[in-house]
């Protein structure tokens, strides 16, 4: 008899857990949503994030606000909202470096890919490979023989991140030996790459990277694309140089939240960044940096488009051949 009251206490708080969720689904936003940005401000994910701010606000009716939370090579920030309930309220602004790198980088990183899901696409961008303004050198070639009797410094946005593994990769493939920095975040080490304190960084072309290549405060002498970008036409895909063929490394960036997030809150997240990114100025703001803003996306595409993508750089991963720490 006990046993059964038991069970059925236990039913009726599953019933009202299941009746609450319901409810929340159907008048989510209700308060205030956070969009975490896993790194200090400063970086392309915090612009990407601010560019989108105030028409992804306007399209869920709610207050938005942007908190940076870095450190683990953004991880921390990962895991701050999957500690949160998954009501959708607070959502992660992040890329494959956190999602995918930095668990399997990082054995003190617990969640894996597969415990969030992507609500929504926002862009996509290839990465410059930038040197200090000051290295006597305008092309690979130069910098390769700068560089062969000296140990360069180059930054990452932390261990495991795919600028670290970028890293790694030019290291093993020029034969160059390289010290690693890492920084908490992209801003500190743009600011750093700007002021001379580090060498060289393998960099998204976004947020504040082409007016610093453009001022001529850094110096682009690569990008990892297979062709060279509209903006920067002069700069040589690192790939065509004998040395590096295959040398081919994007990066985009989309909302994401739990994987237990409600399927109704799940659609009006999407549905909300689908109308921002149609936006004449996010997509202008985004397109001045350098990056590509892809159009909408349904739920299921992008269950399907992540689940590709996080098999994409695994194997990226498992390639550069990198010891978790």
């Amino acid at each position: 008899m006990a046993i059964s009251s038991i069970s059925r206490r236990a039913t009726l708080v599953l019933a009202a857990g299941a009746v609450a969720l319901s409810a929340s689904a159907q008048t989510f936003p209700s308060k205030t949503v956070s969009v975490v940005v896993p790194y200090p401000a400063g970086g392309a994910s915090d612009f990407v994030a601010r560019s989108v701010q105030v028409e992804y606000q306007k399209q869920l009716g709610q207050t938005v606000i942007i908190e940076n939370i870095g450190g683990v090579s953004g991880a921390l920030g990962v895991q701050k909202v999957l500690s949160a309930p998954a009501d959708g309220h607070m959502q992660v602004l992040a890329t494959p470096m956190e999602l995918v790198l930095a668990p399997l980088a990082m054995s003190a990183v617990k969640f894996k890919p597969e415990d969030l899901r992507m609500a929504g696409m926002i862009a996509a961008t290839s990465v410059l490979f930038l040197i200090r303004k000051d290295i006597p050198a305008k092309n690979l070639d130069e910098f390769i023989a700068w560089a062969k009797d000296k140990e360069p410094s180059y930054g990452s946005v932390g261990p495991g991140s795919l600028y670290h593994l970028m890293g790694e990769k030019f290291s093993a493939m020029t034969g160059i030996k390289m010290l690693h920095v890492p920084y908490k975040g992209g801003g500190p080490l743009i600011t750093d790459l700007g002021g001379g304190q580090v060498d060289v960084a393998f960099f998204p072309l976004a947020g504040p990277v082409p007016g610093m290549v453009k001022e001529g405060r850094v110096k682009a002498i690569g990008i990892s694309s297979p062709a060279p970008h509209p903006m920067f036409p002069d700069v040589p895909p690192m790939s065509k140089h004998k040395l590096l063929p295959d040398f081919n490394f994007d990066i985009w960036i989309g909302v994401q939240v739990p994987k237990s997030t409600p399927e109704a809150v799940v659609n009006r997240i999407n549905q909300a960044m689908n109308e921002t990114i149609k936006s004449p100025e996010v997509r202008k703001a985004q397109e001045a940096t350098g990056s590509t803003v892809p159009k909408g996306m349904s739920v299921a595409e992008l269950d399907k488009l992540y689940v590709s993508e996080v098999d994409r750089y695994k194997a990226i991963f498992k390639s550069i051949n990198l010891s978790p720490q």
